[in-house]
């Protein structure tokens, strides 16, 4: 993959979906896809947008979660910043539960198994 540069000159991370990240969110409405989708560009750019907050489970702010909330039901997307100057998009979900904010443990051991996925992916492309 050749390095891609921004309007200033500084390198863009590259993005991988890990999974069905990519077919999950564009299953997503379109609002919900382009607040996720700018968000996502933001991170590549070395930024963080104002809805991109720490996935507290994981205990540091290299794994964040997107939190939409659009037509009464509430869409989020989780990725890490914390692989090789890469971007991996880990989960892309509406979150179903009614109950509290919390994410559910289904859904949290998905994101765990992919982060696992995404570092051995990352080890490999090093070499």
């Amino acid at each position: 993959m050749g390095i891609i540069n921004n309007e200033n000159g500084q390198k863009i991370k590259p993005l991988f979906w890990v999974s069905s990240a990519k077919k999950n969110l564009l299953e997503m409405p379109e609002q919900v896809v382009d607040l996720i989708g700018y968000a996502l560009y933001l991170a590549q750019n070395g930024l963080k947008h104002p809805q991109a907050k720490p996935l507290k489970w994981f205990g540091s702010a290299g794994v964040l979660e997107v939190v939409e909330d659009y037509s009464g039901n509430t869409y989020r997307a989780v990725y890490t910043v914390r692989l090789s100057n890469r971007i991996y998009v880990l989960h892309c979900f509406q979150k179903k539960s009614r109950k509290g904010i919390e994410t559910s443990k289904h859904d949290m051991d998905l994101i765990e198994a992919r982060l696992r996925l995404a570092g051995l992916h990352s080890e490999g492309a090093e070499r």
